[in-house]
C-alpha cells in the first residue's frame, strides 16, 4: 500500500497533476469528456442489457450487440483516459476515498462481466430470444446494476 500512496503522490505532483489543477480549461474539458464517455458507455450498456433481458425483441440481438458494444467500448476508453487525468489532480486524497475504491472495484467487475459474457454468449445470440439462458440474463441484470452503481458512485465522489 505504501508504494501505491507514493505513486499517487508522484502522480499528483507530476506535470499532468499540476496541469490538471493549474489550467482553467483542462479540468472542466476533461470532466465534460468524462461525461461524454459515461453517456456512451452507460447508454449503450443499458440498451444492450435491456435487449438481452427481453425488451425490444423486434431488433435483432446480434445487430444491437454489434453496434452497442462498439459504442460502449469507445465510451469506456474515454472514461478511463479522462478519469485517470481527473484522478491525477487529487490523487493522494482520492486514493484513500472508499467511494472511489468501490467504484474502481465495480469497474473491474463490470469489465470482467462483459468479457465473460462475450466469451460465453457472443456465438449464441441468434438463439437468445427462443431460449434465453438464465445465466446470460443474470449477467445482463448484473451489468445493469454494476454500471448504474459505478455512475452513482462517480457522482457521489464530488460530495464526499
Amino acid at each position: 500500500m505504501d508504494s501505491l500512496i507514493a505513486w499517487a503522490g508522484w502522480l499528483e505532483t507530476s506535470a499532468l497533476g499540476e496541469q490538471m489543477r493549474g489550467s482553467a480549461l483542462l479540468y472542466p474539458a476533461l470532466n465534460l469528456a468524462h461525461l461524454l464517455g459515461l453517456v456512451l458507455l452507460l447508454g449503450s450498456m443499458l440498451l444492450l442489457d435491456l435487449r438481452l433481458l427481453g425488451a425490444g425483441r423486434e431488433i435483432s440481438l446480434a445487430a444491437a450487440s454489434q453496434r452497442l458494444t462498439a459504442l460502449a467500448g469507445g465510451g469506456l476508453l474515454v472514461l478511463l483516459g479522462s478519469g485517470f487525468c481527473l484522478f491525477a489532480a487529487d490523487a493522494t486524497p482520492l486514493l484513500g476515498n472508499q467511494l472511489l475504491q468501490l467504484k474502481l472495484l465495480l469497474i473491474a467487475l463490470g469489465i470482467g462481466n462483459a468479457l465473460l459474457f462475450r466469451r460465453c454468449w457472443s456465438n449464441r445470440l441468434a438463439d437468445w430470444d427462443r431460449q434465453p439462458p438464465l445465466l446470460g440474463r443474470l449477467q445482463a441484470a448484473a451489468s445493469l446494476l454494476i454500471w448504474l452503481l459505478v455512475m452513482s458512485l462517480g457522482r457521489l465522489l464530488a460530495y464526499f
